[in-house]
């Protein structure tokens, strides 16, 4: 009888490695006769799908060089589903059946020179969160093959190189998140055509043109923050992120005036562009971001009165201007810096405090200042009672 039942374990373990090489998903096991061996070597399992993962895991855990908290000590044995950061759940093909469904490594400060051969080898994973470990390599493309993966972190990591074009190959993704990497070079511009709800690829060292990069997305939260993203904010914005909820693109080397358009972001309730190279007044459509509740555009090179239907907004709770070249501000504005809301310091303002010195704002304003576009900049987008009525000239339509 012992005999039967290992015949039968050893012709599905080798029915599914034929499967999944068939299937595109090549076993880099090392030696799958071993891993055949280890899962016999008097280890039950509740499903035959986590026997499947068990060699995978073991030889993870086996290039693993550094594990300050002992993470590792809990992967043993065959209940996986017990193992630290090893969640089990039902696969959707299969209400029945138990299967690995979820990794979170976050926090664990574990060192390993690649995931290839484990991360991409997990038929069934939907989320990997892997934030604040020290792993390194590269991202292989069979991750594209895993049907299920739609959560994807692997930030605050040690990876480096260009971006892995292995994501733009994955169908089913819609959390993503490189952030404080090494990754440099260009993003393909695919990845704004994704159907991604949220993308983090700020503190990197990604240097392109802003415009080159943004598409048709439905992204609700994006951060470009801490890179060297240049160029102006380009008029389509509004096109391509009208339903974006944060929009982060502080400390980066962006250019040029404001579009008027940023008015057109009508779901935006966080909008960073703090710490660039921005220049030119406030347009007056910003005042038409009903949602938004944090406004920054401290440390850059913008001037002109700030204007009153900007600090009218119904639902800010912080606008920084700090940083800046302006030179008024109406009633509506001091009382929001009354009651600190509105930050307008080292700027040019006259009987405030904490302003920049008169031979500072003279070296400034000494220089040609222009925006090509001027004339769009007291286009209101959206009807405000009290500010509407005195503009008679219509918003022109987005591009």
């Amino acid at each position: 009888m012992r005999m039967v039942i290992f015949i039968f374990k050893l012709i599905l373990l080798v029915t599914f490695l034929v499967d999944r090489s068939v299937g595109g998903i090549t076993s880099i096991l090392d030696d799958p006769l071993k891993a055949i061996k280890d899962e016999l070597d008097g280890l039950t399992f509740i499903d035959q799908r986590l026997a499947i993962v068990y060699p995978l895991i073991k030889n993870f855990k086996n290039t693993i060089t550094s594990d300050p908290l002992n993470i590792t000590g809990s992967w043993v044995g065959s209940d996986i589903c017990s193992y630290k950061g090893f969640y089990c759940d039902n696969p959707p093909n299969n209400l029945t059946a138990t299967t690995l469904a979820s990794i979170d490594f976050n926090g664990f400060q574990l060192t390993a020179p690649s995931l290839d051969g484990f991360l991409d080898q997990l038929p069934d994973l939907a989320l990997f969160h892997a934030n604040s470990n020290f792993f390194s390599g590269t991202i292989s493309p069979n991750i594209a093959k895993l049907p299920y993966l739609y959560e994807f972190d692997i930030s605050n990591n040690l990876f480096s190189g260009p971006f892995p074009n292995s994501i733009l190959a994955m169908t089913s993704l819609s959390f993503l998140d490189i952030r404080f990497n090494h990754f440099s070079g260009s993003i393909p511009p695919q990845l704004f055509t994704k159907d991604l709800d949220i993308l983090f690829i700020n503190n990197n060292n990604f240097i392109q043109k802003l415009a080159e990069i943004l598409g048709n997305s439905h992204i609700f939260y994006l951060t470009l923050a801490n890179n060297k993203f240049f160029g102006p904010i380009p008029h389509s914005i509004a096109k391509y992120l009208s339903g974006t909820s944060e929009v982060l693109l502080l400390n980066n080397m962006l250019s040029g005036c404001l579009p008027y358009e940023l008015g057109l972001l009508k779901e935006t309730v966080v909008f960073d562009a703090g710490n660039n190279l921005l220049t030119g007044p406030i347009p007056y459509s910003i005042g038409c971001l009903k949602k938004a509740e944090v406004v920054n555009f401290a440390g850059n090179m913008l001037y002109g009165v700030v204007p009153e239907v900007v600090c009218a907004m119904g639902n800010l709770a912080n606008l920084s201007l700090s940083d800046n070249y302006f030179i008024h501000v109406g009633p509506i504005c001091r009382g929001l810096i009354k009651k600190g809301v509105l930050d307008v310091s080292k700027n040019c303002i006259p009987g405030l405090p904490e302003q920049r010195s008169v031979v500072e704002c003279a070296a400034f304003f000494a220089k040609p200042r222009y925006c090509s576009y001027m004339h769009t900049y007291h286009y209101l987008p959206c009807w405000l009672p009290g500010f509407s009525d005195s503009l008679t000239e219509p918003a022109p339509a987005p591009f």
